[in-house]
């Protein structure tokens, strides 16, 4: 293991592959030190965007000695391959999410991280978030009651205003559209308030722009407590503020972005502080690396949420 820890990006499919390669590059432990991508002029123009060679030898890449590890930005359907790729060479792993196509493949790249001791951790920020911090204190803290129901949206307007990449609307790559990708937080943070366990799961997908995947999209889980959960989101809202509204027997928490977390009880409504984010997830990464440790509630988390995202993808069908 070298010091700082030197890291390559693998693809620039996914809109968020510079943020990462950003994220190894501001880290005060890591390095980034090369862009690989099988499409060449994608990959040139990252590389170039963040300093740092392009490369099209992804095993050459791999095989360097004094490369410690990569994060993961290619299709959601090449991961499996991919990051057994990786997991084969030795290096460590931080990808975007899905962290595969399927619950099997999830499991096998799980059993394979492990075995061959490397930290593999999955991109799910909103974990990290002073409000899903608090939330998590109240719900622990049993001040809600008996959980009945829980809201949660994120939206935006990339189909309408036309700045996703084509790619991102071809199932073949991308395996689906807004739910697959843009409703990983709702569900890994639906999740987190009702468990991941559930009775059933029924879905509403509409393609209002006419890309062939769905771009607009509801999700409602039941847990077998009788709990619903609902998961919204969407390419064609362009004004539509994250929101969370959880629901009890004994009160009720609402956030919205740019708004106050507020508690709801038969005493009324009071504000509650929100703490500062937690180390973001490429910074556990990093740790995890150096400590020699596994993030496993990340990735118990990561194949709950590819569970729910096929589940509702079927029920859709």
């Amino acid at each position: 293991m070298t010091h700082p820890l030197r890291i390559a990006v693998l693809s620039g499919w996914h809109v968020h592959a510079e943020e990462y390669g950003r994220a190894a590059l501001d880290h005060p432990d890591t390095e980034l030190v090369a862009v690989w991508d099988d499409d060449e002029e994608r990959g040139r123009g990252l590389a170039s965007q963040l300093g740092v060679e392009h490369t099209l030898d992804l095993e050459a890449l791999l095989a360097r000695e004094d490369l410690d590890g990569v994060t993961v930005t290619s299709a959601t359907t090449a991961h499996r391959d991919l990051l057994g790729q990786v997991i084969a060479a030795g290096k460590h792993i931080f990808t975007e999410k899905l962290l595969a196509p399927t619950v099997a493949e999830c499991d096998e790249l799980i059993a394979a991280a492990e075995q061959a001791g490397i930290a593999l951790t999955v991109s799910l920020p909103r974990l990290a978030h002073g409000y899903t911090l608090a939330v998590r204190e109240i719900l622990d803290s049993g001040r809600l009651g008996r959980l009945t129901y829980s809201r949660v949206r994120l939206a935006h307007g990339g189909s309408i205003q036309d700045w996703l990449p084509a790619r991102f609307y071809d199932p073949a790559e991308a395996i689906g559209g807004a739910f697959a990708d843009l409703a990983a937080h709702p569900v890994y943070l639906t999740q987190l308030i009702l468990g991941t366990e559930v009775a059933s799961v029924r879905a509403s997908y509409t393609d209002m722009t006419g890309r062939g995947v769905e771009d607009n999209a509801t999700v409602t889980v039941t847990t077998p407590d009788g709990a619903i959960g609902v998961i919204e989101t969407g390419f064609v809202s362009p004004v539509s503020p994250f929101s969370i509204e959880i629901h009890g027997t004994e009160g009720s928490v609402l956030f919205s972005e740019g708004s106050a977390l507020r508690l709801g009880t038969g005493d009324g409504w009071e504000e509650i502080p929100v703490p500062a984010d937690a180390p973001a997830p490429f910074a556990q990464w990093v740790e995890a690396i150096q400590s020699g440790g596994r993030t496993e509630e990340n990735l118990q988390r990561a194949r709950a949420l590819t569970e729910l995202v096929v589940a509702a993808n079927s029920a859709a069908r």
